[in-house]
């Protein structure tokens, strides 16, 4: 696994938590899993989060710069140490001149050179320890150079000599994009066919297998309207596009265990939620009584959140008392500076967390009696599938992973586990805000939709297995 993202050492979103959760899946089912990441030496999710253990230098295995002109001055693979069995073997690029500013991404082409050194290091890594991958799988464009390079030469190596490699799109809006002159630098063949470096677009091109991280998102990329520009490429290759759902380690995302809630609680004791709502009333600095739903979300904002569908819907709900709303995040600026406009007009009625904190995350699927997930596309989304495990009621759009893992409530056959809609529009947003509000004044309702959700089944267990698949296709063993 190849990855910038690895829970709990490195992470922004769903991807860290993605790489982590089928790693282990897959070694506990007895593989080798061997996962690269960089090394981010100031970066941690949060003070808890942090693993203590230290990475250590894997004896003999310093390498010199790959083909990056000497840019920085050489970089050292580490492995850091879990002490439990049947775990993922975890190895850190250390260079502190490209990852040393302890930022996971920061802009401009040095993210090239960063991210080919990922690439490289990886690769390295490999001959090094003279162990030869049956399966290297990349994640996201960070990753994508790896299919291309093996392409160019890597493959005639011995230890890769047998390998196949999977690419997973986790969100194909962000590319990876470059000027061309910089191929030459990162161990590339120039080519005066492209006028640019895209390392997703490459990356595709080059790999044995493609997957996304649900089966609908598979299909939207296809389109023009979802495929950001390489739906052309994605078709030609639709052969090789598989979606597999995301899954969740509830071993790490369980209220019944969760030591960073306030109160511990399961589907048939509900008495640690209702503690929880408290807190994070009290968290927010909101009105303690006031009757209605509590709404709360933890999110990345950027206009493909749909950020802009709540600006729009919730004041006329929070100037009518009907609802309370928390919103954790970071992101663009324009959005951070609206949400705070509102906390202003709103102080007792909406809270506000310009952060990344992951144990207020929880606190908010724990403490909210449900959670907003109005994307206007969406691959997977882990956040309402974390959501559903706590008991907190998703309201989402239909798109992507979203409609293959939520189900719009049906009073009648009592089945469903969230509230959907269709349109990507404030008008939309407020429509399924509203089935909430009708389903909340229902007790019984209201309990029977909680305990649908608590009772789904998204774990790795499910989904690992059609991981297992593919690469036994790939490798002539299924």
């Amino acid at each position: 696994m190849i990855s910038a993202e690895y829970a709990p050492f490195a992470k922004t979103g769903g991807l860290a938590d993605m790489v982590t959760g089928l790693s282990k899946a897959l070694a506990e089912s007895g593989h080798d899993v061997r996962v690269v990441i960089p090394l981010y030496v100031a970066h941690s999710v949060d003070a808890v989060d942090r693993s203590p253990a230290v990475a250590i230098a894997i004896s003999g295995v310093e390498v010199s710069p790959v083909a990056l002109d000497g840019c920085h001055p050489g970089y050292t693979l580490r492995q850091v140490p879990t002490g439990r069995p049947r775990e993922p073997l975890l190895y850190q690029i250390d260079a502190p001149e490209f990852f040393g500013s302890g930022g996971i991404y920061g802009g401009g082409d040095r993210e090239a050179r960063r991210f080919a050194l990922l690439a490289h290091g990886a690769l390295r890594l490999c001959e090094a320890l003279e162990w030869a991958p049956d399966i290297i799988h990349c994640h996201d464009w960070h990753a994508a150079l790896v299919p291309v390079l093996l392409k160019n030469g890597y493959l005639h190596r011995r230890v890769f000599r047998q390998s196949n490699t999977v690419l997973t799109i986790h969100n194909i809006g962000y590319q990876g994009v470059f000027p061309a002159a910089l191929a030459r630098e990162l161990g590339l063949a120039a080519s005066s066919e492209t006028p640019e470096l895209n390392f997703l677009r490459d990356g595709i091109a080059a790999a044995d297998a493609l997957t996304t991280v649900s089966p609908s998102h598979a299909a939207e990329i296809l389109t023009p309207e979802y495929g950001m520009g390489l739906d052309p490429l994605l078709r030609q290759r639709r052969n090789r596009l598989v979606g597999i759902l995301n899954g969740v380690d509830y071993e790490t995302w369980n209220p019944a265990t969760d030591a960073r809630l306030p109160a511990r609680y399961n589907s048939s004791d509900l008495a640690g939620k209702r503690v929880c709502r408290e807190t994070l009333l009290a968290r927010g600095d909101l009105r303690p009584n006031q009757p209605g739903p509590l709404l709360g979300m933890v999110t990345r904002l950027a206009g493909q959140k749909g950020i802009e569908l709540v600006i729009e819907a919730l004041p006329p709900l929070l100037r009518q008392g009907q609802v309370q709303l928390v919103i954790l995040g970071q992101g663009e600026e324009r959005y951070v500076t609206r949400l705070r406009q509102l906390a202003a007009v709103f102080p007792d009625q909406f809270g506000y967390f310009d952060a990344q904190d992951e144990s207020l995350a929880r606190l908010i699927f724990a403490g909210s009696d449900a959670i907003l997930v109005p994307s206007i596309y969406e691959p997977c989304g882990l956040i309402q599938l974390y959501a559903m495990r706590y008991g907190a009621v998703p309201v989402v759009r239909d798109t992507g992973g979203l409609r293959d893992t939520v189900r719009h409530f049906d009073p009648a056959q009592g089945t469903g586990t969230g509230s959907v809609f269709r349109h990507p529009d404030g008008a939309g947003l407020a429509w399924a805000i509203g089935e909430v509000l009708h389903w909340y004044d229902q007790a019984g309702t209201w309990a029977q939709i909680g305990r649908n959700c608590m009772a789904e089944d998204f774990s790795w267990r499910h989904q690992a297995p059609r991981y297992e698949a593919l690469y036994a296709r790939l490798t002539g063993t299924g």
